[in-house]
């Protein structure tokens, strides 16, 4: 939405040029692979996953009394696994969608 505002300022050509552009070249943008990527997300949900359990054993030992910041933590890593299953869910369906294809 920023861009189209841009666009009809007449600041459309500045905005564009700043945007990042992926190489056509490498076939691979930034040089990240889609495989590492999944790997870098399965890795921060495990860490929220790990954070949110070690601040709940800290409030269950009476270490902290800080019940806000234990309850953001744990509703993070919650919402992290809830986008992570549907992200398998949405992969999985195109996956099978392709495989349903006749040729």
């Amino acid at each position: 939405m920023a861009l189209v505002n841009a666009i009809g300022s007449g600041m459309g050509d500045a905005r564009l040029q700043m945007l990042p552009s992926a190489k056509p070249d490498s076939g691979v943008p930034d040089g990240k692979s889609f495989s590492k990527a999944l790997a870098d997300a399965a890795e921060q949900v495990n860490s929220l996953q790990n954070d949110a359990a070690n601040q709940a054993q800290l409030f269950a030992a009476g270490q902290t009394n800080d019940i806000h910041s234990v309850m953001i933590a744990s509703q993070k890593a919650t919402v992290a696994l809830e986008l992570t299953t549907q992200v398998r869910n949405k992969v999985l369906e195109a996956y099978q969608e392709v495989m349903r294809m006749s040729m």
